[in-house]
């Protein structure tokens, strides 16, 4: 009887851990029960009843059509019942995008070969000249502390240098005058520009994401495509796209702006169109723009283009010149001053023509902007943040070696090495996933949960890196002025936070809500049988994802449960992969198969509740998002395979696997069902938890990279303007490089006053007083006299007018009357 036990469950655990389909449990199954009934001597009789309650057990889990009627049938016409209705809204978000490796994550088995056979996305030579020329060149141009203090907007010049040169038109074709850039190349010309210039990035940015242009390249009419596309390429039309109405933000789809179906007059012809009424505010190019894409619910009373009466949202082009259109007024978002601002109008007349699509995509705007959103949000405000912390690497590493106390550069001291390490360790993830995201779109991807997750880990880990950037600088970040290069950023950070979904609902509401529909490979299977088929159709597919599902639940428990008593040693590592890395590509595996069993028994205690329980719901999702991160690090490295960036890499994994444990944990912790928490922990974790957070050394390592001149300082922050001119960071870059270079003087000068060689008295130069008895030479006292004053101006922080020069204005603005008497 013992081997027969010891055999049941070694044959339940092969079979489970390999996912062997029904008939092999069958047949181990029938082998078994053989033995058993050999060993325990059954009677005929016993015999004859064993076989026949297998035969019928067997031929319903083998023969569908049995199965169906048995089992399979029943428990859809309950699902159905307990399944909610999806509104029009819903199912077009649902339906938005592609999956791509998060369906990887989702299955419990990642193919790591499919993900490093992907080739390394690379910058076309025109692209890249793009990048060296004009985009240089405009990052020169920028002034920020007198674009955001002193003109509060950029200076016209700088405006149509970016028309003149085609950034706004870097996604359009170029048979309609476009650059047609790749979405490598659009995120990377956005992260430069947010290494100088937020507002300029801003500007570039938001043209080139979900908006007019975007909206016509996939659903304009052809009329439409020929007129706007050449004028938004040439920078003749600036677009803007408007969304948000006071009381719809987050939940977009509920906004009450709408639009009339009726006949009225239009450059003095009847002409049917749309009286439409709206309210919109938070409008990024709003105030300057020439032509609004706007969005509102459009209702048809009369029926005037179909029977149904409420159409659904609507997206239309308007010329901003329209009469009745409001817009000019601008929000203030936190210093930033990219023009920003609310617009309106009431019954504003307008064609149905300018319905973008045309009249035959009346109603259809939801679907339409579903469909471009993960585009836009993959790159945008993920690659804005990368490119923010790209220069706060590189900025807070040069200032922490040019910036001394207690004898020593602060960047040695251990409490600002740890700050300086978290941020150089952020800047390599976040920078991996940029580039894997946007070369996903260049694949033809449109990543919708992907996207959300570079949106919310982005922004967020900017928000960290910033918090820390201000840390090491101390009094130098707080004092706005000119010479300060961290405190806009640090001001701006919340609004990324908070636009193209505020991030609070992205994590808790999107990731994961919308992942374990999409990525999931039964769950939206089963739903659709359940609501968009009927009949055999239905049956047959309803049977046969469930059928899978339930094999997907038992092989990942068993996996999940192999991996942790083993340590991952089974999990699948890729072919030709660096050995280095192996251990991590067998962690992510076992996450991923404890994150797939996980997920499943939530939603199957949970059900539809699981929707509102927002805080579990969030820390699925941070499971799913922290392994998506760990894979775009490990392929960054494996696409480079250079050495030096080792201790980035293993930094930046190990935090997210134990950020990922941590979140697993406290789901467990408050899971509802309290007996399935503790089969789910000790499935997950049989050994107890077992990832820590980043070693003090690999940490050490990491601000060693942002502190030290040299090529791997240069790769992490590749791609950020490096300023060459007499401004506040190339002062900052200047004192870096002579302060490394000096660094065999002081050590000179520190021996000579420690033994006695040189008396310093207060205000004494200690360099000249060294270079007077011969302890350096003309040449060194030289050097190290420009390292000071270097050091000095970077070191030094702005100081105003007791009244901030408003008196100075006020007099300049007396004297213009003057002058124009005169």
């Amino acid at each position: 009887m013992t081997i027969f036990i010891v055999a049941t469950i070694a044959a339940f655990f092969l079979l489970a851990y390999f996912g062997a389909p029904i008939v092999w449990w069958s047949v181990a199954a029938a082998a078994l029960l053989w033995y058993l009934s050999v060993v325990a001597a059954f009677s005929f009789t016993t015999h004859v009843v064993l076989a026949a309650a297998f035969l019928v057990v067997a031929a319903v889990l083998n023969i569908p059509l049995i199965r169906r009627k048995v089992f399979t049938d029943h428990v859809l016409a309950l699902y159905r019942r307990i399944l909610p209705d999806m509104s029009q809204t819903e199912r077009e978000a649902i339906d938005a995008g592609t999956v791509w490796w998060d369906a990887d994550l989702f299955s419990g088995r990642p193919d790591w070969d499919k993900l490093l056979a992907v080739r390394a996305p690379r910058l076309s030579p025109e692209e890249q000249a793009f990048l060296d020329g004009p985009v240089e060149e405009l990052c020169a141009m920028c002034n920020d502390w007198q674009i955001t203090h002193e003109l509060q907007d950029l200076p016209p010049h700088v405006w149509q240098y970016i028309k003149d040169k085609g950034f706004l038109g870097m996604i359009i074709p170029k048979k309609y005058g476009g650059l047609e850039f790749s979405a490598l190349a659009h995120s990377a010309v956005v992260m430069k520009l947010s290494t100088r210039s937020g507002a300029a990035a801003i500007s570039v940015m938001v043209p080139n994401s979900l908006g007019p242009a975007e909206l016509l390249l996939h659903y304009g009419t052809d009329a439409q495509k020929d007129h706007y596309l050449p004028r938004l390429a040439k920078g003749l039309e600036l677009p803007c796209f408007a969304l948000t109405n006071p009381e719809a933000g987050s939940d977009a789809a509920s906004i009450p702006d709408y639009g009339v179906v009726c006949k009225g007059l239009w450059q003095g012809k009847e002409t049917l169109g749309m009286r439409v009424t709206w309210d919109k505010r938070y409008i990024t190019l709003g105030p300057v723009a020439t032509l609004l894409g706007l969005a509102f619910r459009l209702y048809d009373p009369e029926h005037l283009i179909g029977d149904k009466e409420d159409l659904g949202i609507t997206c239309a082009l308007v010329p901003t010149s329209t009469p009745g259109v409001n817009i000019g007024r601008r929000h203030l978002p936190l210093n930033a001053v990219f023009q920003n601002g609310p617009n309106n109008g009431k019954d504003v007349f307008m064609p149905l023509d300018w319905i973008i699509g045309g009249r035959e995509y009346a109603g259809k705007g939801w679907m339409m902007l579903m469909g471009c959103l993960a585009a836009g949000r993959a790159i945008s405000l993920p690659t804005s943040s990368v490119g923010g912390v790209k220069a706060l690497t590189r900025f807070t590493g040069a200032y922490a070696r040019v910036r001394a106390q207690f004898k020593t550069p602060i960047g040695k001291l251990e409490g600002v090495e740890e700050a300086l390490g978290r941020i150089a360790a952020h800047c390599y993830m976040m920078d991996a996933t940029r580039i894997m995201t946007a070369g996903a779109v260049d694949l033809g991807e449109k990543p919708a949960v992907l996207s959300a997750i570079a949106k919310y880990h982005m922004t967020e880990r900017a928000r960290l890196c910033v918090n820390d950037a201000m840390d090491i600088h101390g009094g130098k970040g707080i004092c706005l002025g000119p010479n300060n290069w961290v405190g806009r950023g640090y001001q701006m950070t919340p609004i990324a936070i908070t636009v193209e979904g505020a991030n609070i609902l992205t994590r808790t509401l999107i990731i994961f809500g919308q992942g374990a529909i999409r990525a999931h490979p039964y769950v939206l299977r089963e739903m659709r049988a359940a609501k968009e088929m009927t009949g055999a159709e239905a049956s047959r597919e309803f049977d046969d994802a469930l059928t899978s599902h339930i094999g997907h639940v038992i092989r990942n428990g068993v996996r999940a449960f192999i991996y942790g008593l083993t340590h991952a040693a089974f999990a699948s590592v890729p072919r030709g992969g660096s050995p280095e890395l192996a251990h991590y590509y067998r962690n992510v595996s076992r996450l991923s198969t404890a994150f797939a069993f996980l997920a499943d028994l939530s939603m199957l205690a949970m059900g539809g509740a699981l929707k509102r329980k927002e805080k579990i719901s969030g820390r699925l999702g941070d499971v799913l998002s922290m392994m998506y991160l760990v894979s775009a690090t490990l392929k960054h490295y494996e696409d480079l395979r250079v050495r030096e960036d080792l201790p980035l890499v293993r930094w930046s994994v190990r935090d997210a696997l134990y950020h990922a444990q941590q979140a697993i944990d406290q789901i467990l912790s408050n899971f509802p069902v309290k007996a399935l928490a503790t089969l789910l922990r000790w499935t997950i974790f049989p050994l107890g938890t077992p990832w820590r957070p980043p070693l003090d050394s690999r940490n050490r390592e990491c601000a060693a990279i942002a502190l030290e001149p040299g090529s791997a300082r240069d790769r992490l922050t590749a791609g950020m303007y490096v300023p060459k001119g007499d401004d506040a960071t190339g002062r900052l870059e200047a004192a870096f490089v002579a302060a490394i270079a000096c660094e065999a003087i002081d050590e000179k000068l520190r021996k000579a006053v420690k033994k006695g060689k040189v008396v310093v008295h207060p205000g004494a130069d200690v360099g000249l007083l060294a270079k007077d008895k011969g302890l350096i030479s003309a040449d060194e006292y030289a050097q190290w006299q420009k390292k000071e004053a270097l050091r000095k101006s970077v070191i030094k922080v702005d100081d105003f007018p007791q009244d901030f020069g408003r008196s100075e204005l006020i007099q300049q603005s007396e004297a213009k009357p003057m002058v124009k008497a005169a």
